[in-house]
């Protein structure tokens, strides 16, 4: 039997949305993490919240709550576009920060946060939850032991309806659109399995009135021979899924964030080449990904890079140069190389 951790991580919450209530409630409970601050910008709002969720202290400036030295770490789930600011501030602060996907509006900001994370030596990273799934950590391991070979081409979609009805997520303003939002998922899926930065992208979309992508479809062409297709919307029927195609079999995948009986951990493999091959079903354990994700942090707060499964800094990365260049091709039509 397993003892609890000596000393769990304090981590507090920068905001008072929804993301950050399905947070709390993920990790309640948890002996690695103790959730013990929420931060608002209305002290008000802030002491509402935290009554409402058991949460010990609340702050009524995200200013107060980075300045009280009990906390060591922070989950920043605040809008896109404030993700630099108050990761930085956070860092500066010695905190290490958890921060929700995109990283950042784009790939300046991005070295940016990780400059103050190494100036002030903290952990600075961002949260994907399927990366600490045992879903996603199988996978890895199949492609390590390469059982189906060589990976020639990825294919990674993931959308949802959004209706437009005054959601952040369409405002350009707060970095919105389907590839910063639902994009960055198979973006970062087909990073983390061809586990190098890709040379070129080309990439076409159909845009918003407010001028943010609505649907978005891209090439994504990678040194070592990987190539791969993602695409993401804000108008369909939600759906997430990957097909990853070796050279001696292929593997598909959901990679959700949240698994479930509702939404079983599948990783269905065929280990042949021919049409009629075999599919090997490998059933996973299930797990809310904001528990294993908050729990794969603290491992990595207290045991360094080695224990997690998540997004490296070099990975991040990658992913907002990925970003970046799918956005501009798909803009002006272009193939946009990325830089080395």
């Amino acid at each position: 039997m397993m003892s609890a951790p000596e000393k769990p991580l304090r981590i507090g919450v920068l905001g008072a949305a929804n993301i950050a209530r399905a947070f709390i409630t993920a990790l309640r409970g948890s002996t690695k993490v103790d959730i013990c601050a929420v931060a608002s910008r209305n002290a008000e709002k802030a002491a509402a919240f935290c009554k409402e969720n058991g949460i010990a202290h609340s702050f009524g400036s995200y200013e107060a709550m980075l300045a009280d030295s009990s906390i060591e770490a922070v989950y920043n789930p605040l809008p896109n576009n404030l993700h630099a600011e108050w990761s930085i501030k956070a860092a500066n602060a010695g905190k290490h920060v958890l921060c929700e996907k995109p990283f950042a509006a784009n790939s300046v900001e991005t070295k940016a946060m990780f400059d103050a994370a190494a100036a002030n030596k903290v952990y600075v990273v961002e949260a994907y939850p399927y990366r600490a799934q045992p879903q996603t950590i199988k996978l890895a391991e199949l492609l390590r032991e390469r059982a189906i070979g060589k990976v020639q081409l990825i294919q990674a979609s993931f959308g949802f309806p959004l209706p437009v009805n005054g959601n952040i997520r369409w405002d350009p303003s707060l970095a919105g659109g389907a590839l910063m939002d639902a994009g960055s998922y198979p973006v970062s899926l087909v990073r983390m399995i061809a586990g190098e930065r890709p040379t070129r992208v080309h990439a076409m979309a159909r845009f918003a009135d407010s001028g943010v992508d609505r649907t978005l479809i891209g090439s994504i062409d990678f040194p070592g021979g990987v190539m791969a297709q993602i695409s993401c919307s804000f108008g369909t029927a939600r759906h997430r899924h990957a097909m990853i195609i070796g050279d001696a079999g292929s593997i598909e995948t959901a990679y959700y964030n949240d698994t479930s009986d509702k939404l079983p951990p599948h990783v269905i493999i065929k280990r042949s080449i021919a049409f009629d091959a075999p599919r090997e079903i490998i059933e996973c354990a299930a797990a809310p990904g904001f528990r294993v994700q908050g729990e794969a942090f603290y491992d990595l707060v207290r045991d360094g890079w080695a224990s997690w499964p998540g997004a490296t800094p070099e990975e991040t990365t990658d992913i907002m140069l990925t970003i970046d260049a799918l956005a501009a091709s798909a803009r002006d039509g272009k193939v946009v190389a990325i830089q080395h």
